[in-house]
């Protein structure tokens, strides 16, 4: 069943790479439950296929990282964005797109949070696998607030820029 707009986020774990040690956090890979990092914020989420793909790289993040000032300025306390890869991939393709500060690069490994939350995309015939479906989505205190489901191939609805007209 696919997550919708009033649900609230499913339990679970993603993990970041943690570049420097500090706030109970070692340097390296970090595993957070989903529902204490969602407590009493405002969090821009956004989904995507995989790391270091075309899409993902050339639009998806950099939508985001432009939009981080007016983001912020509309109360959003965090910005995520999810993968089916692990945190080594998602912290290397972090410094690559100098997210630091700006964008939480959250690595969902197995894949298994982005199955929770039925949005997941079937590209095992072009050898990935099972990955992130590319969305947004609006979180308010573990809430859905919007949600934006692209088509498949598709990067119209999940940007920054709309994901701005809905904080």
């Amino acid at each position: 069943m696919t997550i919708k707009v009033g649900d609230r986020l499913p339990a679970g774990t993603l993990s970041e790479f943690i570049e420097v040690e500090g706030n109970g956090c070692s340097v390296g890979p970090n595993t957070f439950k989903v529902e204490d990092l969602v407590k009493g914020k405002k969090i821009a989420v956004f989904g995507l296929p995989g790391a270091y793909t075309p899409t993902c790289s050339a639009k998806h993040v950099p939508s985001y990282l432009a939009n981080y000032d007016a983001l912020k300025a509309k109360g959003v306390d965090e910005i995520w964005c999810i993968s089916v890869n692990d945190a080594f991939v998602m912290g290397a393709w972090g410094r690559d797109q100098k997210t630091a500060g700006k964008v939480r690069m959250m690595a969902d490994g197995s894949g298994a949070y982005s199955a929770a939350l039925g949005l997941t995309l079937d590209l095992t015939a072009r050898g990935m696998g099972v990955r992130s479906d590319r969305y947004s989505m609006l979180v308010v205190d573990g809430v859905v607030k919007s949600l934006n489901r692209e088509a498949p191939g598709k990067f119209e609805v999940s940007g920054g820029d709309t994901m701005l007209t809905q904080a």
